[in-house]
C-alpha cells in the first residue's frame, strides 16, 4: 500500500511540474513575469504566515 501511496504521489507532483512548464513555455513574456511576480508574492506572504505560526507555537510551548 505504500508503494502505491509514493507512486501517485509521484505521479501527481510530476504532473504539476509539467503543467507549470507548459503553462510557462506557453504564455507570452510579460504575462508569464507578472504571474512569476504574484506566484513569488503568494510564496512570501504563505512564508510569513508559517513563520508567524511558528513563532506563536515556539511561544505557546516554551513559555507557559
Amino acid at each position: 500500500m505504500a508503494k502505491l501511496s509514493n507512486t501517485i504521489a509521484t505521479l501527481l507532483a510530476g504532473a504539476a511540474v509539467g503543467v507549470a512548464v507548459g503553462y510557462l513555455l506557453a504564455t507570452d513574456k510579460d504575462k508569464r513575469q507578472e504571474d512569476m511576480d504574484k506566484l513569488k508574492k503568494g510564496i512570501n506572504n504563505l512564508k510569513d504566515k508559517f513563520a508567524k505560526n511558528a513563532a506563536d507555537l515556539e511561544e505557546e510551548i516554551y513559555h507557559t
